[in-house]
């Protein structure tokens, strides 16, 4: 049976990922068809834990993971360690006496249990009085609802978790509300999209992506370019003697690592450090997300036998409006790209964007729309998951 795993990052109130929520599903075929919840969840837990390692999927924070309610009584939670998850109870599990206990014996070994998308009743009071945290899910709830829910956190001393979060208004209401973690793809979003000027430092990262991108560039420019920044020349050498590589001999100059890399491979390489030079008081999860679709669509690339970096700047180049708080028309003027990826990123559109698209459903776990475009593309799907954990631990390397 095939699995599939996603995440999407929780972060604190100063923007920082303490934890993921993991995003399941069986195979290829829409939801969960012939699968109950017990089968999916238990199917992630082996592959997270077992198969592919949770420090990888995780990157070294905790795991949100949904439980049934048939699990909680099983006590499934507690096969695995309390420090790498984070006990998720589903809005349908019923606070029956077995439940409750259940829970109460999690919380006894150290597991931190949270309400999924919580709506308050009374009869939930003896799981409220356990939880450590409270997730309201801010599509479905309405304002009176969610100042309801955060006066019952602060009487049973529960942390709230903001869900569904998509714009920085929704973040500032949340954050004033007084919720201290936050969900959803807000800080993917440009801030202000006007008035807003791109910095001196940051001008000089947009020219050296201009530069690294001419077609006419070459190879001694390239070089001589590269050891004109001691910081990207550092990141470059101490990329390709990472694990990642498992070289025997270190290289030691940057025309080595210019003739290891290639040209393309170099220009890619670039541009990766040049554009997370530019996330200036930005969350490092969101070039980290560009890192992680820049890597995806490369591997896309390659399999397709098409330009792997034509594929790499579209995942790369497709947060730039919200790394730099400028309209991503505008900047794609800046820079000399291929026509194919600035019509994908400005409009949605062209040969280029099912390809991003895909990524883009694949993060956020909507399955059944990622199985269409898939379909569109005459993609059968079996190496999907490989190339997104490859993209996860690749981006490792330049992300902490």
């Amino acid at each position: 049976m095939d699995i599939f795993v996603a995440r999407q990052p929780i972060f604190n109130r100063y923007r920082r990922v303490i934890a993921y929520e993991l995003l399941f599903r069986n195979g290829m075929s829409n939801s969960f068809p012939g699968v109950d919840g017990d089968e999916a969840t238990s199917s992630l837990l082996s592959s997270s834990f077992f198969t592919v390692g949770i420090e990888q999927i995780a990157s070294g924070h905790k795991a949100f993971i949904n439980f049934t309610e048939d699990m909680l009584l099983r006590g499934v939670p507690a096969m695995f360690p309390a420090r790498s998850v984070v006990v998720e109870i589903l809005e349908d599990v019923e606070p029956r006496e077995e439940v409750v206990a259940a829970c109460h014996a999690l919380m006894n070994k150290g597991y931190v249990l949270a309400l999924d998308n919580f709506v308050y009743a009374e009869n939930f009071i003896p799981l409220l009085e356990l939880a450590k945290i409270i997730k309201v899910d801010f599509r479905q709830s309405s304002h009176e609802q969610i100042v309801e829910l955060v006066e019952i956190a602060r009487k049973y001393h529960c942390k709230l978790l903001a869900g569904k979060i998509e714009t920085h208004e929704e973040y500032a209401r949340a954050y004033g509300m007084g919720f201290v973690y936050f969900q959803g793809y807000f800080f993917a979003k440009p801030e202000i999209l006007k008035n807003k000027e791109i910095s001196s430092s940051q001008m000089i990262y947009m020219k050296l992506i201009m530069e690294v991108n001419r077609a006419e560039f070459e190879i001694n420019n390239l070089e001589s370019l590269l050891k004109q920044d001691v910081a990207i020349s550092y990141k470059l050498l101490k990329y390709l003697n990472s694990a990642y590589y498992s070289r025997l001999q270190p290289l030691s100059s940057i025309r080595q690592a210019i003739a290891f890399l290639g040209e393309r491979g170099t220009r890619m390489f670039v541009s990766l450090i040049a554009t997370s030079s530019l996330s200036e008081n930005k969350p490092d999860e969101l070039i980290r997300l560009s890192c992680i679709r820049a890597r995806f669509l490369e591997l896309i690339g390659k399999e397709l036998q098409q330009d792997q970096g034509l594929f790499f700047l579209l995942g790369l180049f497709s947060l730039l409006d919200a790394i730099l708080d400028a309209p991503m028309e505008s900047l794609m003027r800046q820079l000399p790209v291929s026509g194919d990826i600035t019509v994908a990123l400005v409009h949605n559109s062209g040969p280029l964007f099912p390809y991003l698209h895909l990524i883009q459903l694949y993060e956020t776990g909507q399955w059944a729309e990622l199985d269409l475009v898939m379909t569109q593309l005459q993609m059968d799907g079996a190496n999907i998951m490989d190339y997104y954990l490859d993209a996860v631990r690749w981006s490792g390397y330049f992300i902490g």
